[in-house]
Formats: C-alpha cells, structure tokens, sequence
C-alpha cells in the first residue's frame, strides 16, 4: 500500500481483516505522525502510529487533552459539557471520579469474582457448545461479559439482552447492522446531545436513573449504589448528568470491548490451532497467552486528543486545537517492540502492549476484570473440545473506533 492510499477516516476500510493493518504499517514506517483529511465529516486529524508515540501523547495530558473529545466527532463547548464523562476528564476530577469506583476494579475485589466466573463460564459453554455449530460471538462472547457486568450493577440476568442491545447500538453508531441512526446522517443532527450520537443513549439514561431511584440512600455494595451514595472526594457531587454518562460508560465499556477480545483471540486460536493445542497440553502458559490476547485483538483502535498548544513531533507542526488520534491497534504491531508483530505467539516475552493504555491516567479501569474473564473463558472452553473451526466467514463491526467482530461461525468437536 502507498502513503497516498491511507484513509483512515473511511470506516469501510475496516470491514476486512487486512487493510487498517496494511494502512498502520505504512504510517509507521513512512509517517509516523500523518494529517489524515476527513472531507465534509471534519476538519482532518493527526494520527499518531508508533508504540512509544502513542504512549507519550497518552501520558501527556497538559499538552493533549481528553476535554475537548475522545472520538473523531467534533462538539462545541455546549455539547461537551452535556456529553461530558470519565473518558472526557482530565486532571484533579479525573482522578476524583475514577476513585468512586477504583476499589471495585482493583485485583485483589476482582479475584472475589473468579468461583462465579467459573460457574458462568460453565453454563455459557454448556448451552452453545452442545449446538456443535453456532455464532461464537452471540452465544459465548456477547454473552459472558455482560452476565458479569449484570452482577457487578446488580440487575436481572432477564436484563442482559437489553444491555448487550444497547451497547451495539450505542458502539455500533457507523454500521447499518447496528445503530438507529448512523453518525453523520442528516437524522442524527436530533442527537447530537447525546453519547455517540445515539437514541439508545436516552434509553439507558432512563434504565439507571430507575436503579439509582432505588438504591439512592440504601446500603449496597454494587456500582449504581457506590455512585449514588459516596461523595467525590472533592466535595463536588455527581450531577443527575454526571451519573447518567458515568453510568452508560460503565453498560459500554464493561461489555464491548472484552466481547471483542474474546472474539478476536478465539479467531486467533483457530487460525493457529498449535497454540491452542500448546495451552491445552500447558494451562500455566494462560496468563501469558491472555496478554498476547490483548495485543492481538487490540479491540479499540483508537482515541483521541486535542492539543493544548503547539508542539512538534518527528519534525511535524502539531497546532493548538488540532485533533491527534493514538492509534493503540497500530502501536500494538509496532515492530519496533513487537519482534515478528503478526506472529500470534502465547509465549512472547516481554509483551508491552498498549491495548489498556500505560502509565496514563486513563489506564483502563477494568483492566484486572477484563484479563480475569479472559482467563477463565479459555481456560474452561479449551479442555472442552479437541477441535474448533470456522463454519462460515466472520464478520467485522464497520467502524474505525471499535475493533469488533459481529458473527463468528463456529463448528466444535468436544474433547
């Protein structure tokens, strides 16, 4: 691929599983730091490619900043002080927000989750295993996370089609398949106050101002009381805006992205069936092999900054106001890190991936749940069966943001 083929604003690029890794690798090597025009949707953005670039962009917070955005979509003030979340904050109130929940996410209270987990597991794998051909995705993957994610807010497991509806929706914003009303369309100028874009947004909002109406001044432990109940330690209290975009950051982001990990690495393990082969000979590999995982499946591409202030990277004048977009997938096959980046290998040593962030403030909150139900997933799936292939041709989310596998056809032969 040339230089002058890269378009990374074309969401149909990524409908394969080749071109948006074909277009890194030329950014990488020829373009480290590229003005990407993004034609009527905006005004054109910097893409950040290199392992240790996106690293630095991400840790630096003073000179790229989360405030203004962290997708492509361009918002005036006004919609970013409605649309305003976690992910949109930086600094003392970042920090402040994150604490509400930090205790929930660490390793040790994750780890309290693994006899469930297992049991979980368990059932996911009994019911879609016994079919012998089914769409990996709807009945393991779609299905797994977000039973853990039920539990964590403490709904009803009936609820959890609901939540995995509204995370494609929501995600989904650039596919057909998906979103209500697709970003960029002259309809979705009606929800431009909303996350993504998204009329599902206005359903999820309604779904947990309901739980946090019955748990306001109670005593539980789960993640909707522990936003109602404790105060920031800034004194500055959630507003009614504050917990719905905290709350529907907590449905999106504690579901899509570990679904699409788990997709992708199963896909890995059936295009290299020795490496599944090697973790059912040797489960102590596991914890080794879920960071090859991560890297592999990198499943979101990218977010994005905008700069404080003028500053010059590899030679290249970075404006103030101007967008820079890390691209986590890309520094993820960096082969400067990465010795043979596009050899799936469960034994790499030394895997720096970037797949959760590193060393910045936005470092993946549920980083220890996601690496937690990965583990478990494959370690009770694999000793099921001796073979697993593909019954039909996966098909990819159409989107440059999210990563996603939609359909993984699948047909198993149990051990």
């Amino acid at each position: 691929m040339r230089l002058d083929e890269v378009d990374l604003a074309d969401n149909d690029r990524f409908l394969d599983g080749e071109t948006p890794w074909r277009m890194f690798d030329v950014l990488r090597a020829e373009a480290p730091v590229h003005w990407q025009d993004e034609g009527e949707y905006g005004s054109g953005f910097w893409s950040v490619t290199r392992h240790a670039d996106v690293v630095a962009v991400d840790r630096d917070t003073a000179t790229f900043t989360s405030t203004k955005f962290t997708n492509l979509e361009e918002v005036d003030d006004r919609q970013a002080t409605i649309r305003r979340s976690l992910m949109e904050t930086d600094g003392p109130r970042h920090s402040v927000l994150r604490r509400i929940l930090q205790r929930q996410f660490t390793p040790r209270a994750i780890a309290g989750y693994e006899v469930f987990l297992r049991g979980l597991t368990a059932r996911t794998l009994d019911a879609a295993l016994a079919k012998g051909t089914f769409d990996f995705v709807k009945e393991i993957a779609a299905d797994f996370p977000i039973n853990v994610l039920a539990r964590m807010l403490d709904v009803p497991d009936d609820d959890t089609q609901r939540l995995i509806d509204w995370g494609n929706r929501i995600i989904g914003n650039t596919d057909p398949d998906y979103a209500d009303v697709l970003l960029h369309s002259q309809e979705s100028e009606k929800y431009r106050d909303l996350p993504f874009r998204s009329p599902a947004s206005l359903e999820v909002f309604e779904y947990g101002r309901e739980l946090a109406r019955q748990r306001r001044g109670g005593d539980g432990t789960d993640l909707v009381s522990r936003l109602v109940n404790e105060s920031p330690a800034d004194g500055v209290p959630l507003s009614e805006r504050d917990f719905d975009n905290y709350f529907l950051l907590l449905v999106v982001a504690g579901n899509e992205t570990t679904r699409h990990a788990i997709s992708h690495s199963m896909l890995a393990l059936i295009d290299n069936p020795d490496e599944a082969d090697r973790l059912r000979r040797d489960p102590s590999l596991m914890p080794g092999a879920v960071e090859e995982f991560l890297r592999w499946s990198s499943p979101v591409y990218h977010f994005r900054r905008t700069a404080t202030r003028e500053v010059e990277m590899h030679g290249t004048r970075i404006r103030e106001g101007d967008k820079v977009v890390m691209w986590f997938a890309s520094g993820n096959r960096d082969e400067r890190v990465f010795d043979d980046p596009y050899r799936f290998d469960i034994t790499r040593p030394g895997n720096d991936h970037i797949t959760f962030g590193k060393g910045s403030p936005h470092f993946c909150l549920g980083s220890a749940l996601a690496r937690l139900e990965m583990r478990v997933m494959f370690e009770e799936l694999l000793p099921r069966v001796s073979d697993i292939r593909l019954a039909g041709e996966p098909r990819r989310v159409r989107s440059n943001f999210v990563n996603g596998v939609k359909d993984l056809p699948v047909t198993v032969t149990l051990a």
